[in-house]
């Protein structure tokens, strides 16, 4: 079991998603940069410690890179236990954001016209979240 937000759990949503068949056709048509900063501090703010990773979807092909992008389009930035909650399914990004939770920049229209595409990356991780955090029903 990788911890979450650890580069071994980066690089399995990495796999993950570099060989979804499901994701690939998903996102044929996109091209988008995803960048998250996940902070220790109160707001995600990096208090010392920020864990920054990005997401690429470029016409079908889908990367999760450590570090952060050289162009993002869109940034969310949030708490850890604002992530984790998100990760789990426990709360939703947007609920997140609604609450003030998640902070996003960038083209924010961009992930509107793509939400379908990123409801497809969530499917895609659902082993993952399961290794990660156990069933749904645990805690």
């Amino acid at each position: 079991m990788a911890e979450f937000l650890s580069p071994e759990w980066i690089t399995k949503l990495h796999t993950a998603a570099s060989t979804d068949p499901d994701l690939a056709a998903a996102t044929a048509d996109i091209a988008l940069v995803v960048e998250q900063h996940v902070g220790d501090g109160e707001d995600g703010d990096a208090n010392g410690s920020e864990t920054i990773y990005h997401i690429v979807f470029d016409r079908g092909t889908v990367a999760i890179l450590t570090g952060p992008a050289e162009d993002p389009t869109v940034r969310f930035r949030q708490d850890r236990a604002t992530a984790e909650a998100i990760a789990r399914g426990q709360i939703s990004a947007q609920r997140a954001f609604m609450s003030g939770r998640l902070r996003i920049g960038g083209d924010v229209q961009a992930l509107v016209e793509n939400s379908r595409a990123l409801a497809a990356l969530g499917d895609c991780f659902a082993t993952i979240r399961a290794d990660t955090f156990g069933s749904p029903h645990s805690s």
